[in-house]
């Protein structure tokens, strides 16, 4: 599965959440624990039987990028 995901940097820290899947966000000190984290948020949520394009109108923050990532 592929998600779109919401990544931007507030200090030390990434920070970032999954469009597609409500309530999958995480925050660490690397961009790539931050993108781990974000595989097993979205790994240990309920399947969903059309995850992809669910967010048809993103609200991304200016200072953030929106990847997808494949879990």
């Amino acid at each position: 599965m592929k998600y779109k995901a919401v990544i931007k940097q507030e200090g030390d820290w990434w920070v970032g959440w999954l469009l597609d899947l409500p309530g999958v966000n995480a925050q660490e000190r690397e961009y790539e624990a931050l993108i781990e984290s974000l595989k097993v948020g979205a790994e240990d949520m309920p399947v969903l039987s059309d995850a992809e394009g669910l967010a048809l109108e993103p609200d991304i923050p200016e200072d953030a990028r929106l990847e997808t990532i494949e879990v």
